[in-house]
């Protein structure tokens, strides 16, 4: 066909020229046109090309100039970070946490929405995440003409419906087939030109880590959520994005305590910041009455390891040192079945209890995974502190917009059925 070259348009090659030459300027800038040819591989009439369109557009600016050998400074060239906004949202256990962003991540605004203990009702949580929508952009002035997108992160399993858009199957959250998307599409403020992404907030997690965090450079890797629940993404040279994997309800003891999801012995009963509690206090623990869940991980630590040097509380403990190996028969199945150069764990359980619960949970990694993948994987923690499902949200439509060469979503319209089916809708047979 004229105009393809290999399958692919010329429209997109140019696409895929403006990606790289985006992606390039995010990561590795600012950076000349000189060395964006090398780096990108482009020729330099095309890089020439690519960056005059972007400045052109507003895309990319110029950030000073760097000496040459012996001829004239060079520009440097950087993705203008005010030239965009990307909403993140974290769907959590216990808030719905709203952040505004410009295009370099740098938090413009920020809204919460505590929970209740029913807090996971539909409609209460897309109010949540209107409102908060409506919060942040009023913060900045109003005006969602720079927004790319928004990005949400959501406990469960995450569907694509032709109609529908993003299903949300949160079983332990009492989501069965939630139309998420639709249902903020249909009652949002936002026009039909900002775009939604909805996915696992492990995988939100993950892709932040992966890309800005302590994941930067492996290729290899399985970034674990562990807050009132546990969850995980893998990411692997053949799914580069990454892809949630249920974790918290792998089987770690037959006919064991029950789950929030239902079953029985999930690693999410013995090892979520939620049943740790709970077992505390059933094993004879008193955690102080009234509190949150993070105040009370911070009571049960502070009880365990008391800074004033006083007597331990031996229930906490012990039911500490039972989760460590739970957790470290969990990585080390993550470990068997994908062997991967690194493991972190992030979220605010997981940060909250630290270096040294960590340092518990890697003794037991030897006694339940394979020596020669567990011999290669290096388990840390992450690095971007407990808010960072809502940055992980905010890549999502930082990564489209990337993979559209810095081109916007085209605005959201309804299903259209094709000709055929239009033409023929009358005849019927007798």
């Amino acid at each position: 066909m004229a105009g393809q070259r290999n399958g692919r348009t010329v429209h997109d090659l140019r696409r895929e020229n403006r990606a790289a030459v985006l992606q390039r300027l995010y990561f590795e800038g600012p950076m000349s046109r000189f060395t964006l040819g090398p780096a990108t591989g482009l020729s330099s009439g095309s890089i020439s090309n690519v960056v005059s369109e972007l400045v052109t557009e507003g895309w990319v600016e110029e950030a000073g100039s760097v000496e040459s050998d012996g001829g004239r400074p060079r520009t440097l060239l950087r993705v203008a970070p005010g030239r965009g906004q990307l909403i993140g949202v974290d769907v959590g256990e216990t808030r719905v946490r709203v952040e505004l962003f410009d295009l370099s991540l740098s938090e413009l605004a920020r809204a919460e929405r505590p929970l209740t203990l029913k807090g996971h009702d539909v409609g209460g949580i897309a109010e949540h995440i209107r409102d908060g929508i409506g919060e942040v952009l009023d913060a900045a002035g109003g005006a969602d003409e720079g927004l790319l997108g928004v990005g949400i992160g959501v406990p469960g399993i995450v569907a694509r419906d032709g109609g529908l858009g993003a299903v949300v199957h949160g079983q332990t959250i009492g989501w069965n087939a939630v139309p998420l998307e639709s249902l903020l599409r249909e009652t949002g403020q936002l026009p039909a030109s900002v775009p939604y992404f909805i996915d696992n907030g492990a995988k939100t997690l993950g892709q932040a880590e992966m890309w800005f965090g302590a994941g930067r450079g492996t290729r290899n890797a399985v970034v674990v959520l562990f807050g009132s629940g546990v969850g995980a993404c893998v990411v692997t040279e053949d799914v580069e994005q990454g892809r949630a994997v249920e974790w918290g309800h792998l089987t770690v003891r037959v006919q064991g305590r029950r789950c929030r999801c239902g079953a029985r012995g999930c690693l999410e009963a013995y090892a979520g910041a939620e049943a740790l509690l709970e077992r505390w206090q059933e094993a004879g623990g008193r955690p102080p009455g009234g509190m949150d869940e993070e105040s009370g991980l911070t009571a049960m630590l502070g009880a365990a390891y008391p800074e004033s040097g006083g007597a331990a509380d031996p229930t906490a403990l012990l039911v500490l040192e039972e989760t460590a190996e739970y957790l470290g028969a969990g990585l080390s199945d993550l470990i068997n079945l994908f062997q991967p150069e690194r493991i972190l764990v992030g979220g605010w359980a997981g940060l909250q209890l630290g270096q040294r619960f960590l340092t518990a949970v890697k003794r037991y990694i030897p006694t339940y995974a394979l020596s020669y993948p567990a011999g290669r994987v290096t388990i840390g923690l992450g690095r971007l502190g407990p808010d960072a499902v809502t940055v992980g949200a905010a890549t999502l439509p930082l990564a489209d917009f990337f993979a559209r060469g810095g081109r916007r979503a085209a605005p959201v319209r309804e299903a259209e059925v094709p000709g055929w089916q239009t033409a023929l809708e009358g005849r019927s047979t007798p």
